[in-house]
């Protein structure tokens, strides 16, 4: 059975993030398999974060290293539901450089509110674009953050390579993917049409409104109430230009 794209884009970042490091200029410290000190306290639940001895970040197995990944970076960034190859572009630079910057760049270059969270409005505009100039586009950004950077001297060359790598892999990939599944996003959409984008605005509405007033919904993920309210009234609002624009693609 082939590999999974989670599990391909795990052990290209692995590739990158090597084991235990405590280098004086990292402002992350402590770290094993790309795993901050402050990052493994968080996801073990241990508060505040110097609480966790050192010990345990280099104790660290790759079993729970992937854990983390799959949940604070990869589903964080909504990559399952990207195009392969941006997928891989925008999960690593989430991991290099956080997640809601990596999704805020990814809006920003497709058009969309930048709200660092990857909803139907952001996958809609990112399967109208070209999946390699995307990913292009997106590398260019990081490099050009990194670069401005306090402690470039020190990572430049690495951080270089590494970008360097991932936009080749990245690009690798989207062409050895075939055309009908690089394209699965727009054929998805078709939930814009009709009264079906006004019952699933509707129900987000609901949703959201519910959370807003403190009632907990499950179904309402990573999302706060805020967020899914504008979501949704996105979707009632911009329906028609969603199909017009869905149409000419």
């Amino acid at each position: 059975m082939p590999a999974s794209r989670w599990t391909l884009c795990l052990a290209k970042i692995l590739e990158h993030e090597g084991g235990y490091a405590d280098h004086p200029s990292d402002p992350g410290g402590a770290t094993n398999m790309g795993i901050t000190h402050k990052t493994l306290a968080r996801w073990r639940g241990i508060d505040p974060w110097w609480d966790l001895p050192k010990s345990e970040v280099r104790a660290l197995e790759r079993a729970e290293a992937a854990a983390i990944y799959k949940a604070l970076y990869w589903e964080r960034c909504k990559a399952g539901s990207l195009p392969v190859g941006l997928d891989l572009a925008v999960s690593d630079y989430g991991v290099n450089s956080g997640p809601d910057r990596a999704v805020r760049v990814l809006q920003a270059l497709v058009g969309v509110v930048q709200d660092g969270f990857v909803g139907p409005l952001t996958l809609a505009a990112v399967g109208k674009r070209d999946t390699r100039a995307l990913i292009e586009a997106l590398c260019d950004q990081r490099m050009g953050f990194l670069q401005r950077l306090a402690n470039w001297a020190s990572f430049g060359r690495g951080w270089t390579s590494r970008v360097s790598d991932i936009r080749a892999t990245a690009l690798s990939a989207v062409t050895l993917q075939p055309p009908s599944q690089t394209e699965k996003d727009i054929n998805e959409m078709t939930i814009f049409e009709g009264y079906k984008t006004y019952i699933v605005g509707a129900l987000m509405l609901v949703v959201g409104i519910a959370q807003s007033f403190g009632i907990d919904i499950a179904m309402l993920g990573e999302y706060s109430g805020p967020q899914m309210v504008m979501e949704a009234l996105a979707i009632i609002f911009l329906r028609r230009g969603l199909k017009t624009e869905l149409g000419k693609g």
